[in-house]
């Protein structure tokens, strides 16, 4: 890991607090200088970094970029931890469920997280398309057979959707409803939609891999959705105006299907 993405998750599990420059230094390890540098990066990449003389550096309130190093930070100690390199971060794909599933076939871990910042190719069940503009999440997890206790798809698919409708409940105060199984709705408006797919082997029909696709508008701007949408969506926030960050809620869907 780099100096500038340690420097990431320490801010991201400090947020609340400003540290200072020695303090985080000796904390990492790293030299004074190395910190400055890091949080030059990390300003040019867009996050916002408060400095206060005499207090230090924090994440400003209004930061929400979807990072490794802030998954990671908002995991539980408790539960299953992945590594940095088991998390993959893009600014758009086609598909976080088309590029799981190419990890899956290359032999990626169990527990490997792809997120994107948009799709311009985003579908659900029986190929319909999904409109994933920025301002959602969108999100794929891949499972291994082994570590299931059923691989019927319904079965997957409905424990996906419960561990979101609850993590939306324990960490923004959300009442969603799943229906039938594979969306989420808030008074009768699409929040949340679930792809679970998965590859056999020709000769035995057994199943190699599990991938689990999560679309949610988070803080999406409905008005540029398509008009044949904007009655049916909805998002869990307006624009800019969401109380926790992506990571945070990224983190919650994604210790609570590995819990299962």
């Amino acid at each position: 890991m780099t100096s500038k993405d340690r420097v990431l998750e320490f801010l991201e599990k400090t947020r609340e607090n400003y540290i200072s420059g020695e303090a985080m230094a000796d904390s990492l390890g790293l030299s004074r200088n190395a910190i400055w540098k890091a949080i030059n990066e990390l300003r040019k990449k867009g996050y916002d970094i408060e400095a206060v003389s005499n207090k230090g550096y924090r994440l400003g309130d209004s930061n929400d970029i979807v990072s490794a190093q802030g998954i990671l930070a908002s995991l539980d100690a408790v539960g299953f931890k992945p590594s940095t390199d088991m998390i993959h971060i893009y600014d758009t794909v086609d598909s976080t469920n088309k590029v799981a599933k190419e990890m899956a076939i290359a032999g990626a871990l169990h527990g490997t997280l792809v997120v994107a910042r948009a799709q311009d190719g985003g579908r659900g069940r029986r190929d319909h398309s999904f409109f994933s503009p920025e301002g959602g999440i969108y999100m794929s997890l891949i499972l291994s057979p082994d570590k299931l206790k059923s691989l019927e798809p319904d079965v997957i698919t409905t424990t996906t959707g419960n561990a979101v409708k609850n993590a939306l409940k324990s960490l923004c105060n959300i009442d969603a409803t799943i229906k039938p199984i594979n969306d989420l709705f808030i008074d009768d408006k699409k929040i949340c939609g679930i792809l679970t797919e998965s590859g056999t082997e020709f000769d035995s029909g057994l199943v190699q891999w599990i991938v689990v696709g999560i679309g949610i508008n988070f803080d999406s701007d409905l008005s540029k959705f398509p008009s044949d949408l904007k009655s049916k969506v909805a998002s869990l926030y307006a624009p800019g105006q969401a109380p926790i960050t992506k990571n945070q809620l990224i983190a919650a869907i994604y210790q609570a299907i590995l819990a299962r």
